[in-house]
């Protein structure tokens, strides 16, 4: 299956900057795929999410070098707003997203559809159909800007999903919000994926990162380490060194795996603790 974006030997760096962001990056996402991006602060994550979306080299100039594909077309051949229509970015904080320029939550849904000169008809029924599908249709009336954070992270996905791009870049949805909050908005990315969109996301709460994801992307200094599944990923070497928490339930695992007790397999989610021992009692 060719990949939906390419990357061969990316190198960035900023206009004001002299290092370079990121440093000979090469990796492919599928179509369909649900790939996270984790990373310590400081490794690239935010620069290579701009670059995935097309703000750089579109927005952002600097010095870029390598290729970047998307559809296996050169990613600098699309306009801007060609690239709106293929890719959605939802930023790490929602109050970047509200536009600011509309009163109420359905207004605010409705306004990138209005942009693209969709049909009045067709927006009403696109809006409605996304209010539902996030579970805001309560909030319908509501102006944007009197909503709590998860409220307004969920209007930000409803913005974009509303556009229907095949692809959802997300950077970092949870930062801000309270556990129930975080539920109600990875929730809403699995319907996504569900539904065939391909979904990258930046994430550093490692449980969510390894329920959800296809695979994962480690980067390190600009660099990456290593990209694959996701259990093969968390199990490497690679992984180890490059210092980032693991899954609760891994780091357990691994520890008592260090201690003679042996395993079946590594467990990456809470829910197979049951069954990853060995000798666990219902194999005695």
């Amino acid at each position: 299956m060719t990949p939906i974006i390419q990357l061969d030997n990316v190198s960035y760096s900023y206009p004001v900057s002299e290092d370079w962001i990121l440093k000979n990056v090469s990796l492919d996402i599928k179509k369909g795929s649900f790939v996270s991006i984790v990373g310590n602060n400081g490794s690239g994550k935010t620069t290579l999410c701009n670059i995935l979306r097309g703000f750089i080299p579109h927005f952002h100039k600097g010095d870029l070098e390598g290729a970047i594909k998307l559809d296996g077309t050169d990613m600098s051949e699309y306009q801007l707003g060609q690239l709106g229509e293929k890719i959605g970015f939802v930023f790490q904080n929602p109050f970047t997203q509200i536009s600011g320029v509309k009163d109420t939550v359905f207004e605010e849904v409705a306004y990138g559809l209005e942009n693209l000169g969709v049909p009045v008809e067709d927006i009403y029924e696109r809006v409605e159909e996304v209010l539902s599908l996030v579970k805001i249709q309560n909030l319908r009336e509501k102006n944007p800007f009197e909503l709590s954070g998860g409220q307004r992270q969920r209007v930000a996905l409803a913005s974009i999903i509303v556009m229907d791009p095949d692809i959802l870049v997300i950077d970092e949805p949870s930062s801000q919000l309270d556990p129930i909050g975080t539920e109600h908005v990875f929730e809403i990315i699995r319907l996504m994926k569900e539904r065939g969109k391909t979904i990258i996301l930046v994430e550093h709460k490692m449980d969510l990162v390894a329920e959800y994801s296809d695979e994962l992307i480690v980067l390190d200094k600009g660099e990456v380490l290593i990209q694959g599944p996701t259990r093969d990923v968390l199990a490497s070497d690679v992984f180890n060194k490059a210092q980032i928490q693991y899954p609760h339930v891994t780091e357990i695992a691994l520890e008592l795996q260090k201690q003679g007790v042996p395993l079946n397999f590594l467990p990456i989610r809470d829910s197979e603790i049951t069954t990853c021992f060995e000798n666990d009692r219902g194999n005695k």
